[in-house]
């Protein structure tokens, strides 16, 4: 938890590396995982709390972290005992040698905290409320109620924390969405079919995913619904040349290779590549072209395709459940995003045919990475028109043209995406 905040690690990547190094038994590697995220996830109200009970005094890292676990586990974690929670604070307190002196006072602070019936007591502010409440800096919350409304904002907010569920998109290359849930079942894993798009699943019970021999076999990848239906949108063809620009780790173009076609995959990094590569090993994608390419500013040119994806770099707000760290980024960090998300897609716009179709995408919520920078690229490219997107019958748009969607999560369980449709004038 240390080496995530102060290296500013990812948190999947430093979990993962921590637990591969660990002794642990699988269920106590499942405690440590939900603690870990609950604690990131949390990180603002937890810190509320121990300014509150222990005042503003200045606290170790080490403390301050054994703090926001104790107080986790008190607040949210219904099946730890109060005396164990507190217990092994203390206890870990004494295991670090800049924490040994302050074990009386985290012992202190917990009791206090059990004594006045572990109640969180909320600013009177009813923005500093919310910010507390659902731990999300207050921009972010003025943000969307100004971009989505009261209402859309309120409803957003509680379904920011907690894990999001586990989707994956069935290889039909290999296999089909009843075998692979009749495999899966035979194993105790439920498997539940998404009604409103084919061939995602939606699966729990899983335990290791890599470790499954329905996933080392290639049956399906992990997979967001809204990435998926982002693909769906593009609505591949066998005959088709397609690029997929800002590809790693490669999800989106494993989704569209297996409705055919020719895809090409570029990514800036190479580790980022082999990636790509691997998991088309994996899943027997033959129709994929992996290769470095910077989407901002290529050097090579490129045969024209007839549909192009540009699935930009972004904030990633619409992904705060699955990466905590996220909520915890400031406005300066995200500002300049556009810039680059505007280059990319211009030079994108550059590789389409006369007729294709351009797809633009993101995983945040945010008007200014999304319908901001559609509305200037339309502006500005007469050749492209707007696309309406073919959505199924019961997704539906908040105030969007029909060539704009976005996604919330509490509206279809899916991450927040937003996603853009412009098709080539052809040339008269």
């Amino acid at each position: 938890m240390l080496k995530a905040e102060k290296e500013q690690a990812y948190s999947n990547l430093a979990l993962n590396i921590a637990l591969k190094e660990s002794l642990l038994s699988p269920k106590d590697k499942a405690f440590v995982s939900a603690l870990f995220y609950g604690v990131l996830e949390r990180r603002l109200t937890l810190d509320y709390l121990i300014d509150s009970y222990a005042g503003k005094k200045p606290l170790s890292p080490e403390v301050q972290g054994i703090l926001r676990m104790g107080f986790y586990q008190l607040l949210y974690m219904d099946r730890v005992p109060e005396s164990a929670a507190v217990n092994e604070a203390v206890n870990l307190a004494k295991e670090f040698r800049s924490s040994r002196n302050a074990s009386g006072l985290i012992n202190a602070v917990l009791r206090a905290f059990i004594r006045k019936g572990k109640q969180l007591e909320l600013p009177a502010s009813p923005l500093e409320a919310l910010s507390i409440q659902h731990s999300l800096p207050t921009w972010i919350i003025e943000l969307w109620r100004t971009s989505y409304g009261e209402e859309l904002m309120l409803e957003l907010l509680p379904c920011l924390c907690g894990r999001p569920p586990l989707t994956v998109r069935v290889n039909t290359a290999k296999t089909t969405s009843k075998e692979l849930m009749a495999s899966l079942a035979s194993k105790g894993i439920a498997a539940v079919e998404i009604d409103w798009l084919s061939n995602a699943l939606e699966i729990s019970g899983t335990g290791s995913i890599e470790a499954l021999d329905e996933f080392k076999n290639g049956w399906f990848h992990v997979q967001d619904a809204a990435s998926q239906l982002c693909c769906k949108l593009l609505d591949a063809k066998p005959e088709e040349l397609i690029y997929d620009v800002c590809a790693a780790p490669g999800g989106k173009s494993f989704t569209i290779a297996q409705s055919g076609g020719k895809i090409s995959s570029y990514d800036l990094h190479p580790h980022k590549i082999e990636l790509i590569k691997s998991g088309a090993a994996r899943l027997g994608l033959g129709n994929i072209q992996a290769s470095l390419r910077n989407a901002a500013e290529p050097e090579q040119a490129l045969p024209l395709a007839e549909k192009v994806l540009c699935d930009v770099p972004c904030s990633g707000l619409g992904i705060i459940r699955r990466k905590p760290e996220i909520r915890y980024k400031s406005p300066k960090e995200i500002k300049s995003l556009p810039e680059i998300q505007y280059k990319i897609l211009c030079e994108s716009a550059k590789l389409v045919k006369p007729n294709g179709l351009l797809i633009y995408s993101t995983c945040t919520l945010n008007p200014k990475e999304n319908g901001e920078v559609t509305a200037k690229f339309l502006n500005e490219h007469p050749d492209f028109a707007p696309f309406s997107l073919n959505l199924p019958p019961n997704i539906r748009r908040i105030e969007e043209q029909p060539h704009e969607l976005s996604l919330f999560p509490q509206a279809y369980g899916t991450d927040g995406f937003y996603v853009a449709g412009f098709k080539k004038e052809a040339r008269c």
